[in-house]
């Protein structure tokens, strides 16, 4: 009978280990090798990758170069709807701005004119809005503008108000190195392209989920209605708007179909709900300003053209949760604020013409102390408490507000007596 020589019995099982484990290493890489070139699995259960199985040549190149932006693409509805990479950024040889990639030409960023082969209206009235040229003016001013795109400005009811007259000097003073991280950024949704349009539609729709959910949570404007000139999101976050929104927008119908969305779907508003969004008796616009009744972004707020049919639409939204009396007490008291706020900033031009007309200010801006002080009374404080009234923040509208107003004006009369004193 054989015997088992020392340690024998341990051989088996080491023998069944080893070949476990080359098992397992085979098995990984035929799991990677079938799974190069094919799409990660989703993420997120139940989202629908509808790029999964394309053999688009597009798709299947940025797979290998950049599968983030094909990951998020599948998970569209674009991608969902068949429209292809090629709808978007494909364009003929010599279209302005093209570039060769692959044997064709593409457009690195489409313009809004790819965008207007499937939504004509929604980039109409875009480019009426403040949101368009009105916005690249603001900050590059009109001289450059071709003789068409001049027209097309000068067409809007912001580019009849205000042809130059916002422009931030400031900008220039600083120079692009600067703006090009700082006001460029947010003001290039309204940039022209190469091909004559105007508008960066991807400054709202991120690309390239273009995500419901995305554009209309109040974040995705936070990207640039921040700060001390235009502190929209701050103001938002402390009314009671935002309130509700952090203390319950996790459970609110983020993905719900364009149309007629109701207080079942969002029962407190965003920024979407009251500037774009289709809600109760009002359709979806891409007018910014289709609901507003003042310029409140002027240094002197005036009416905006056909204000009265813009307060019937926004308070077309207010009476989905407010009833009539609520909605016209607070427009006539927002109304009067606003008055009130305009007096102090022509308090506040009175002394800078005076000081002009005596020949105690130079023509250069901003070379003083004074001219900031002037600037800030009107550009930061002025208009936020404009905006800090309408959107209900009464600490904007106070502290970070009115407050400033009039402390800008006593150091303004301050200023100016020093200044004559000197004379």
């Amino acid at each position: 009978m054989p015997t088992e020589s020392p340690g024998s019995g341990l051989r088996t099982p080491r023998l069944l280990v080893a070949g476990l484990v080359a098992v397992i290493v085979v098995l990984g890489l035929s799991i990677v090798m079938l799974s190069i070139g094919r799409s990660p699995a989703p993420t997120i259960p139940g989202q629908v990758d509808a790029l999964a199985t394309s053999h688009d040549a597009c798709v299947s190149c940025h797979r290998n170069t950049t599968p983030g932006i094909v990951q998020q693409y599948g998970h569209s509805t674009m991608a969902a709807a068949k429209v292809s990479c090629r709808d978007c950024h494909e364009v003929k040889a010599g279209y302005p701005g093209a570039v060769e990639h692959q044997g064709t030409y593409v457009l690195n960023q489409p313009s809004t004119a790819r965008c207007a082969q499937c939504h004509a209206n929604e980039v109409a009235q875009f480019q009426q809005s403040r949101h368009g040229l009105p916005a690249y003016v603001a900050v590059a001013g009109s001289k450059d503008l071709s003789p068409t795109l001049l027209a097309q400005y000068q067409s809007i009811p912001e580019g009849q108000f205000a042809p130059d007259k916002s422009r931030n000097v400031i900008a220039e003073m600083e120079g692009s190195a600067i703006t090009h991280f700082a006001c460029e950024s947010c003001h290039a949704v309204g940039a022209p392209a190469a091909d004559g349009t105007v508008g960066q539609c991807a400054k709202c729709h991120i690309r390239h989920e273009f995500s419901l959910e995305q554009v209309r949570r109040p974040e995705t404007c936070n990207n640039c209605h921040i700060g001390p000139d235009h502190p929209q999101w701050e103001i938002y976050v402390e009314s009671k708007h935002g309130v509700a929104y952090h203390t319950g927008g996790d459970h609110w119908h983020w993905s719900a179909k364009p149309g007629m969305l109701t207080v079942q779907d969002f029962p407190a508003p965003t920024c979407a709900t009251c500037h774009f969004s289709s809600f109760g008796n009002q359709g979806t616009t891409h007018d910014v300003g289709d609901r507003l009744t003042w310029y409140l972004f002027a240094p002197i707020s005036e009416r905006r053209p056909a204000w009265q049919d813009n307060k019937t639409r926004m308070q077309g939204i207010c009476r989905e949760c407010h009833n009539m009396a609520f909605v016209g007490d607070f427009y006539t008291r927002a109304d009067a604020a606003t008055a009130a706020l305009n007096s102090f900033i022509k308090q506040s031009d009175t002394i800078m013409a005076d000081l002009k007309a005596n020949n105690l200010l130079t023509d250069k801006p901003f070379d003083e102390p004074i001219d900031f002080t002037h600037f800030e009374t009107w550009h930061h404080y002025g208009r936020t408490a404009k905006f800090g009234v309408w959107m209900q923040g009464p600490d904007y509208t106070q502290w970070h507000g009115a407050y400033e107003v009039v402390k800008g004006l006593a150091e303004l009369q301050a200023l100016a007596a020093e200044k004559k004193g000197h004379h």
